[in-house]
């Protein structure tokens, strides 16, 4: 039985989207809803454009979780997918959802990881401490950042002539080739 799966996003929405078109003709999954903390990230037109219901909801009501719990209850979310979602994801949202929401981060967690450790700053860290490999880690999210079970990773090669940008398309190559199909396992488990 297909699974109804939420994204949540902040930003630009690349990684949901790809998301939302691996899951299209799926067996396993659908993605029923997109949500965002932003009433104008670039996320939410891309999952318009791609069919998938969205809405954006304030600090305040991510915050209580109230009104969040109650968008994805309506939408029968069995599954919660972090694709670039910048807020710490409330404790009502973890108790409803334990071991179903998981986070991808630009980085080899333990290593760059926490509070305001995003995107490019993720990438220019990486360079800062001269380190030769970086990548993607798919985890489960628990109350900190950065901090849930590690599901899953995948390392790339760091070049004494990246940049933030180079460095950071290499990551993204890797999070759109394994984040869909490291959540189709999950969703089968």
């Amino acid at each position: 039985m297909k699974k109804n799966i939420a994204i949540f996003a902040s930003g630009t929405g690349t990684n949901a989207e790809n998301i939302i078109r691996y899951f299209h003709d799926s067996e396993s999954g659908v993605v029923s809803l997109l949500l965002s903390n932003k009433v104008d990230a670039p996320a939410l037109e891309r999952a318009r454009r791609l069919g998938v219901p969205c809405a954006a909801f304030g600090k305040e009501e991510w915050a209580s979780g109230e009104a969040v719990l109650s968008a994805l209850r309506e939408a029968k979310v069995d599954f919660i997918v972090l694709a670039g979602f910048l807020l710490r994801v409330p404790e009502p949202l973890l108790r409803a959802y334990p071991g179903r929401i998981v986070n991808i981060h630009p980085s080899l967690l333990p290593k760059f990881g926490g509070k305001g450790m995003y995107g490019g700053r993720v990438h220019e860290a990486v360079l800062a401490a001269g380190e030769r490999e970086s990548g993607i880690t798919i985890h489960y999210i628990n109350e900190r950042y950065d901090e849930g079970g590690v599901i899953f990773q995948a390392s790339c090669p760091v070049s004494p002539d990246d940049t933030p940008e180079t460095l950071a398309r290499r990551v993204h190559e890797l999070e759109y080739r394994y984040y869909p199909e490291v959540i189709e396992k999950l969703l089968s488990e």
